[in-house]
Parts: structure tokens; C-alpha cells; sequence
């Protein structure tokens, strides 16, 4: 069931949100995301609409955009991989946004994959100097 953010998510999401983004991306220091969590946890979340993904009592997945058209996170807990969570979640975002577009690294091969089946194209590439890996910008339009 997708639902909105509500208080008591905050660790459960944080929590994911470390395991998962530490997974997807292998070739950067796991030291670098906990670095993170603190801006991520009183900087960008705040700022932030999301939307969760929670299965019997479980937060399995969720969606955060910025800005009203950037998306800054959408990871799913690994258990629950292959399911449609992500699918799901950039679905609702979709609906909300007219526009959306987001960063990922070059080496991560499937999340671009991913990206890619949802209708978001490249618009530009960067080079992240504090991870020292290329990231290329996304964009999805509506129709």
C-alpha cells in the first residue's frame, strides 16, 4: 500500500534508505552514505514530498521529490525486489508531477535500467567530485 509519509516512518526509512543506497552503489565508500544520513535525515527528507511503500506493517519502499519535480531518492528494500514497488511509487509520483528528473550514477547499471523502462531520457552528465563518479541528470514528461 502506498500511503503518505507520516513521523514514526523516519527510522524505518532512514534504515532503508542506508542499506539500499550502500547496495546500489558498490564502487563509492559505504563510509560516504553514513556520512550522509544526517544531511539526508534533517536536510533533504524535511524538504521533501514522500511517499512509502509499507506490506504488513513493513516499510518496504518510498519516493522523495524536491522542488515539486526532483527526484532525490526511490529505493525499495531488497527483500521486496522485483515486486512493482518501484514501479508503483514512480507511478504516483507521475501523477502528481508533470515533469521529474533525477540523478544516477553512471555505474549504476540497473537503475538506469530501470529509469529507462519508466520513460525518464538523459539531459546532461556531471562529474561528482566528493564521489569521484560521473552522474547523468534524467528527465520524464508528461505526455
Amino acid at each position: 500500500m502506498i500511503r503518505g509519509f507520516e513521523t514514526g516512518d523516519m527510522q524505518p526509512l532512514l534504515d532503508l534508505w542506508l542499506e539500499s543506497t550502500t547496495r546500489a552503489h558498490p564502487f563509492i565508500s559505504s563510509g560516504y552514505w553514513l556520512a550522509s544520513l544526517p544531511l539526508v535525515r534533517d536536510e533533504y527528507l524535511p524538504q521533501s514530498v514522500i511517499w512509502v511503500d509499507e506490506r504488513n506493517g513493513n516499510l518496504t519502499g518510498f519516493i522523495s521529490v524536491l522542488m515539486d519535480q526532483f527526484i532525490g531518492a526511490v529505493f525499495v528494500s531488497p527483500a521486496y525486489y522485483r515486486q512493482g514497488i518501484g514501479g508503483a511509487l514512480m507511478k504516483k509520483a507521475k501523477r502528481h508531477y508533470p515533469v521529474l528528473l533525477l540523478e544516477v550514477y553512471r555505474l549504476n547499471h540497473p537503475a538506469r535500467a530501470f529509469y529507462y523502462r519508466q520513460g525518464f531520457r538523459e539531459i546532461g552528465s556531471a562529474f561528482n567530485v566528493e564521489t569521484g563518479h560521473s552522474v547523468l541528470t534524467l528527465q520524464w514528461r508528461k505526455d
